[in-house]
Order: structure tokens, then C-alpha cells, then sequence
């Protein structure tokens, strides 16, 4: 399934292993798990116990916890982070998580522009705050490269808000429309949910989730 890659350290990278601590506590504290769980439940996904799931750009494994606190359980499901210290608190929350099944939670450093992946292999591809980093059609061309045709893509990017701009100057990022998301994105995928979370929940402050669909 995996290809071999080598990656060299970046800034992001550096930058997220010196913060992953602080990271996580914020997105604990906001209760983004349980938000994104709550969405995934209701999500039609049309997955099962041999369904292949990736987590791209998986940061410390709050999407990851939400996927299976929703219930699902995959075959395996691949993490993946730029950030070692990222994937070291997420592999210990995945080990202390009662409805995560850690044995079949894979832990894989990479790049989300060069997936180490063969074309496609996934049933589903999640990724939060990430294309925020990459160019968007680039990011979006990757996800579509290891993704099974008819397969989903949940991408929860941050959205133009007060909250949003404070974000990209502590995360060190730039918010793209959600227009022109959507737009590079029917490049590979058509549309087929677009959530907005109630300001009642803390990740309704930043984010939306696209649900697309790979044509």
C-alpha cells in the first residue's frame, strides 16, 4: 500500500513539533471531537470493517477520535502528519481512547502534497486544516489520486471569520475562500454536503465541512 518517501523537515513541521502539546489542550478544550463526531454520524459514508481510511494531516488525532467515536470501524485507518510530536500525543490518545481502535491506527510522518500511498486505495479521506498550508489544487488532486472513485472526502478547512483571521497569524497560515475551494474541487469531486456548525459549538467559530464526493 505504501510507498517509501523521504521527507525533509520543514517549518510547518518544526513549527507544529514545538507547539503539538498546547495544540492538542486548545482542540480538546473546544470540544472539536465530539463536533466532528456528531457530523460523521449523520454522514451516509458507506463504509465497513474492510474500508481503508486516511487521515491526512491528522495532527495530533482529534479528527481520527471523532471518526470512531462516531461508530465507524475500518479496516485500518493511516494517520498522517508532518509532525513527529504530533503523532507521538496522537498514537498515546488513540492507545487511552475506548472507541478507538489503536491496533489498526497506523502512525505515517508525510506530506499531504506527496502521499506515500498507491492511487486508488481509500475509502474515505478526512483532513482538517490543512490545505491552508499547500496550494489548494495541488492538495485536492492528492486526496483525488488515492481515493477509490465514488469515495469521500470529508475536508474541514477554516472559513473566513474574526476567529478565522486570529488563526492564521498564531497557526502561521492563509484562509482560502470557500468558494474557490469548492470551484478547484469540482475539478475531481461533485459536491455533496456543505455543513455549517452552530456558533453554539466552538469549531462553528473557524471551521465547515465539505462533503464531496470523488467523480
Amino acid at each position: 500500500m505504501a510507498k517509501e518517501l523521504r521527507i525533509s523537515k520543514s517549518k510547518t513541521q518544526t513549527f507544529y513539533d514545538r507547539i503539538a502539546d498546547v495544540h492538542n489542550l486548545m482542540m480538546n478544550v473546544n470540544g472539536y471531537q465530539s463536533s466532528i463526531a456528531k457530523y460523521l454520524r449523520s454522514a451516509a459514508l458507506n463504509l465497513d470493517e474492510n474500508s481503508l481510511v486516511l487521515d491526512a494531516g491528522s495532527g495530533t488525532g482529534i479528527v481520527t477520535l471523532g471518526f470512531y467515536g462516531a461508530g465507524f470501524q475500518p479496516r485500518k485507518t493511516v494517520a498522517l502528519d508532518l509532525s513527529f510530536n504530533s503523532l507521538k500525543i496522537a498514537g498515546e490518545q488513540f492507545e487511552s481512547d475506548a472507541e478507538t481502535d489503536a491496533e489498526n491506527v497506523s502512525a505515517v510522518q508525510g506530506n499531504v502534497l506527496q502521499l506515500p500511498f498507491d492511487d486508488d486505495i481509500f475509502d474515505l479521506v478526512l483532513s482538517c486544516g490543512v490545505l491552508e498550508y499547500v496550494s489548494v489544487k495541488e492538495g485536492l488532486r492528492e486526496f483525488a489520486r488515492v481515493l477509490k472513485k465514488g469515495s469521500h472526502l470529508v475536508l474541514i478547512p477554516v472559513r473566513s471569520s474574526i476567529i478565522g483571521s486570529v488563526l492564521e497569524v498564531l497557526y502561521k497560515f492563509k484562509t482560502r475562500s470557500i468558494e474557490e475551494t469548492e470551484r478547484i474541487a469540482r475539478q475531481h469531486f461533485e459536491m455533496v454536503d456543505k455543513h455549517k456548525f452552530p456558533l453554539t459549538e466552538p469549531i462553528g467559530w473557524s471551521k465547515i465541512i465539505l462533503l464531496l464526493r470523488k467523480t
